[in-house]
């Protein structure tokens, strides 16, 4: 299985928050470390959390809805399909 995330990431002292898109065939592994400071993109983010996942049979079709969701279209969906989410966690 191949799997597209997005993670929630944040820093305590500047409030500073977005969204980090990615897509791997070992979903744990990944979110693992991002949060261990081993991927240079989320490192400087005191807080990763995995919000949203999906899941996709082909390597191919995993790595379009990644591009997809980075696109302003994509990050405006994830924004209305974590609505509630990002309301309690004060975005």
């Amino acid at each position: 299985m191949f799997y597209t995330y997005v993670l929630l990431c944040s820093n305590k002292e500047s409030s500073e928050s977005e969204f980090y898109i990615g897509s791997t065939t070992d979903l744990r592994n990944r979110v693992i470390e991002h949060k261990s400071g081993e991927i240079k993109t989320t490192r400087k983010f005191d807080k990763v959390s995995l919000v949203y996942y999906e899941c996709c049979v082909n390597k191919t079709d995993a790595r379009k809805r990644e591009l997809q969701l980075k696109t302003g279209f994509g990050r405006g969906y994830l924004r209305r399909r974590l609505e509630s989410y990002l309301k309690d966690a004060r975005m």
